[in-house]
């Protein structure tokens, strides 16, 4: 049986088209004709295929590839066989991705998983909903009362959308994903199982033991933001919890109420921000943060993976470690300690000679 394809190609595209897009220079004229009808890894690239390689370090990998056509910066461009068309270009990986969008303009938006092409006869739909022309709701999910939806959104299978809540245009909430209590943008991805809405983990003790904080703020994503499966946001308690405008959230991570997070943000799996964490802008996230709660990171800060932040993040610093410090700090604090280490286990070895 012959294997699936889920993304065939939406059009082929010659090298000299290629050069022409991204700016590249094409070294061979003559390969202007040469017609890529895919994309592939540089270890990978077969007949048709468009590769990309960064600098001499991953040379090694086209030297004897196979490839329609690849892009590298000219420091690389001695390593390639002359049987292929070399694109010079100083962002390879950029001009890579402007191609493959080109190539594959579905995969970067989620299409329907059932083939509906309106609301599903299975799905259920409030009689007050309001729907705009070209949205689509596929069988089994969930309509509540009042929603409002713009139109080419699209509601997958077994989606739940609570009362009132609004989305805007263009904009896929994922199989099984649930929405409550949330003003949603236009072209908002939410993937698979996100959970969005939800009351924030508020308690205080009492007499009786935890006596819980009722949870009545919202969630407001702004557009274009994408959040990756499983992914959990809280609304808040008393303000809203704030997504802005192009930010990327990766799969399981947690948002917890009052969380305000900045415009064009990167936030990478596994990652905990507690409640009431303010990101500015740009901010990056690096795989499993830990933000303690009332915490705010400035404009333009990173922070490595791993890191557990305690205290405030100036705007553009890059802090590492747990408990996380500026880099320089953490890496001088990690070498003295391996230094230690390594004078100890010196130490030994001369002690049992």
């Amino acid at each position: 049986m012959k294997d699936p394809d889920f993304f065939p190609p939406a059009r082929r595209i010659t090298a000299g088209e290629i050069a022409s897009l991204t700016g590249a220079e094409l070294v061979r004229p003559e390969f202007a004709g040469i017609v890529i009808d895919s994309v592939a890894a540089a270890s990978d690239g077969g007949a048709g295929t468009l590769v990309f390689i960064e600098g001499k370090r991953n040379a090694e990998l086209v030297r004897n590839t196979t490839a329609a056509a690849v892009l590298c910066k000219r420091e690389a461009a001695g390593h390639c066989p002359e049987t292929v068309a070399l694109l010079v270009i100083d962002r390879p990986q950029a001009a890579f991705a402007q191609i493959t969008r080109l190539l594959f303009p579905q995969a970067m938006t989620p299409g329907t998983m059932t083939g509906e092409t309106g609301v599903s006869e299975r799905a259920s739909v409030a009689a007050d909903a309001v729907l705009e022309d070209g949205v689509i709701v596929e069988p089994g999910a969930v309509i509540g009362t009042g929603v409002m939806i713009g139109r080419g959104t699209i509601i997958a299978p077994n989606a739940v959308i609570g009362a009132s809540c609004r989305i805007g245009r263009d904009s896929y909430v994922g199989p099984g994903a649930s929405v409550q209590c949330a003003m949603i943008g236009d072209r908002v991805i939410l993937h698979a199982g996100v959970r969005i809405g939800q009351d924030g983990f508020g308690y205080l003790p009492g007499t009786k033991g935890l006596e819980k904080l009722p949870q009545i703020g919202r969630v407001v994503i702004q557009d274009d933001v994408e959040i990756g499966a499983n992914t959990t946001v809280d609304r808040g308690a008393l303000v809203d919890t704030i997504i802005g405008q192009g930010t990327k959230i990766d799969n399981l991570v947690q948002v917890a109420h009052n969380v305000r997070i900045g415009r064009s943000c990167i936030i990478a799996g596994n990652c905990g921000l507690s409640g009431s964490v303010t990101l500015g802008d740009f901010v990056m996230l690096g795989g499993r943060v830990g933000i303690a709660d009332h915490i705010n990171i400035g404009t333009g800060a990173q922070l490595a993976a791993s890191s557990g932040v305690m205290n405030d993040v100036p705007a553009g610093e890059r802090w590492a470690g747990s408990p996380a410090q500026p880099i320089r700090e953490a890496f001088r604090e990690l070498a003295a300690l391996r230094g230690l280490v390594d004078g100890k286990k010196k130490r030994t070895r001369d002690g049992d000679e």
